[in-house]
């Protein structure tokens, strides 16, 4: 076996896991250590052969073939009081002082033990509202979003993990333009993601050029007026809601883009996709997501992530007879499968009914990284069609790997608790799985009820020697970048990309860029675009992909890549401009402004 220090080809790659993952009250003292932990603890769920899946966990691990999400890494194996789980989805906000505050609490207590979380915050009325039974005026949600910055910021301060938050809001919301406009200030609300729940209606209303009103649920004793009926979050049953008044959809969305175009927010899910492909429609509702976007998640929903480093599968990088081992990737995938199913067995919850909510479900999130690296690698530019055919490819059997490994796994251990074979069989994304699992499904159920994700990776990515994160583009060569330490502060570091390291190794120090190269500045927003549609049919929960734009880029131009998102059938669409606000996350100079984001482009999902 290599030494540790072989692992690592950069100080930056080294420094991440000395400083996030390495178990220094333990005798760690190197990366092979902490693979064995994390395969001891994961191994530890299994009834049989503990020892014998403890070598097949440990070696997905090894040379960074799996990498599993952050909070994994550092937590499993140790004494810790912290959740495996890198995010959460909290409650339904009740629309009270009593629930509104114990919805504060719950979400303290889960980011106190390293998870990230995701409010929809569409169940609180508006500004201006009579507040039932007080008789006073409502402030409205983006008021009591800055208490949960608050809190997050002193959370952050007793050196618990950096917090990372969502919060959405549905777009007939009467408070939906506060919401949009709310980051425009740099130092406010620093500590939210925020995203617009856009429905297929309000998508509609805008094509049609007509009218869009914006309502709330009408309390038991308030007079009626104008209502219309939506499905709310926490109801089953349609509400009948009270329009407070209407504006041209058409201005609600130029505002929307506008916002987005200045300052990088709000991000867009269009949430009637997400909960039509869900495979839990049946029985639950979702309307929030993790932090990043990749795992929406019904109330107490939890998100339990991996990645593929793709640029471990890479046969013969940079020569005419480089190929990908899709072999090796399923037989990955199957094992890092099991291994995700285990951390439901050895993980502790910061709240009971985030424990309920998730071993009801059992919902893992596996991934890839590193793909525009293994394209380098392969000879292909990232923007070409033979990219998106190979990548569609790779996850193809990536995710039928996964399913066919929770196939196997539900004859061992059972099936997920809310598993129901009829509407489970019958839901859009399982009804194109191949015939052999579906039919294999309805006989035998299913172990997780969602099997893919793709998050940003990007902490893992680096840890593995700065492989491009997710399924981005690589932003430059080289470039610098924040790195968060230990104690909190940013450093801006420079780091070199992995696969034009890999070359320069090869070919001399001298040689460049491979062939292939393309930065993300080069690659137009349509063939971003391309490349997530091209992996949607084969992720069954969401992906994260951040479309650089840029910052000369026309506002006209900007909007028709949200039309165009929606036209493709995306899930969501998250775009990342430079601009005074946010400045610029990745670049060749430190950029003061680099600290005043959440969850930035460069955000890891663990």
């Amino acid at each position: 076996m290599r030494a540790a220090t072989q692992h690592f080809v950069s100080d930056v790659s080294a420094r991440i896991w000395d400083t996030k993952y390495k178990l220094h009250d333990d005798g760690e003292r190197a990366i092979e250590d902490t693979w064995r932990r994390v395969a001891r603890a994961l191994a530890a769920a299994e009834k049989t052969d503990q020892s014998r899946w403890e070598q097949s966990f440990y070696r997905a691990l090894e040379d960074f073939r799996f990498l599993p999400g952050g909070r994994i890494q550092a937590g499993a194996g140790t004494s810790r009081r912290v959740t495996l789980f890198n995010c959460f989805v909290m409650g339904t906000i009740s629309d009270s002082m009593n629930g509104i505050f114990d919805a504060l609490k719950e979400g303290a207590l889960t980011m106190q033990q390293g998870g990230g979380i995701g409010c929809d915050f569409s169940t609180l009325r508006p500004h201006g509202m009579m507040a039932q039974g007080a008789g006073t005026v409502a402030s409205g949600p983006v008021s009591f979003m800055r208490i949960w910055d608050a809190m997050c910021a002193t959370i952050q301060s007793t050196g618990a993990r950096r917090g990372a938050m969502m919060a959405t809001l549905r777009c007939d919301h009467p408070d939906i333009e506060e919401f949009v406009a709310a980051k425009h200030d740099a130092a406010n609300l620093r500590h939210f993601n925020l995203s617009v729940l856009v429905s297929d209606e309000f998508m509609q209303t805008v094509q049609d050029g007509a009218a869009w009103p914006l309502a709330f649920p009408l309390g038991a004793d308030e007079p009626a007026g104008e209502c219309i009926e939506r499905i709310w979050p926490g109801r089953r049953e349609p509400q009948c809601c009270r329009v407070l008044r209407r504006l041209p959809a058409r201005e609600l969305w130029q505002r929307i883009m506008r916002a987005t175009y200045d300052y990088a927010e709000p991000g867009v899910i269009f949430i009637d996709r997400v909960r039509e492909a869900d495979n839990l429609k049946y029985c639950e509702q979702i309307s929030a997501s993790n932090p990043c976007g990749e795992i929406p998640l019904p109330p107490y929903g939890a998100c339990d992530l991996g990645s593929i480093n793709l640029t471990r599968f890479v046969r013969a990088p940079f020569t005419p007879g480089a190929v990908v081992d899709f072999d090796g990737i399923a037989d990955t995938a199957a094992v890092a499968t099991r291994m995700l199913d285990n951390v439901y067995n050895v993980s502790g919850f910061p709240l009971p009914a985030q424990r309920e909510t998730a071993l009801a479900s059992r919902r893992v999130g596996l991934g890839i990284t590193g793909l525009a690296d293994a394209l380098v690698m392969l000879g292909i530019r990232y923007d070409a069609e033979r990219a998106r055919a190979l990548a569609g490819e790779v996850m193809r059997t990536a995710c039928h790997s996964a399913y066919r490994a929770s196939l196997g796994l539900a004859r061992e251990k059972g099936a997920f608790p809310l598993f129901d074979a009829r509407p489970y069989c019958d839901g859009e994304f399982i009804r194109a799985l191949p015939e052999d699992i579906v039919r294999d499904i309805r006989r035998h159920g299913i172990r997780n009820s969602h099997l893919t994700a793709i998050a940003p990776a990007g902490t893992i990515s680096l840890l593995a020697n700065n492989v491009s994160s997710g399924l981005e583009p690589v932003y430059a060569a080289e470039y610098r970048r924040g790195v968060r330490l230990a104690d909190g502060s940013l450093a801006q570091t420079r780091v070199v990309d992995y696969a034009c390291h890999l070359f320069r190794e090869l070919h001399g120090a001298d040689s460049g860029v491979p062939p292939a190269f393309v930065a993300a500045a080069e690659i137009d927003p349509q063939s971003h675009l391309e490349m997530q549609a091209a992996l949607q049919p084969f992720v069954d929960n969401a992906i994260s992909k951040t479309i650089n734009v840029p910052e000369h880029c026309a506002f006209e131009q900007f909007r028709s890549i949200y039309e165009r998102a929606y036209a493709l059938g995306l899930k969501g669409c998250t775009t990342f401009r430079p601009n005074a606000v946010t400045g610029s996350v990745l670049s060749g100079e430190p950029s003061p402004a680099h600290d005043r984001q959440c969850c930035s482009i460069e955000r890891e999902a663990d």
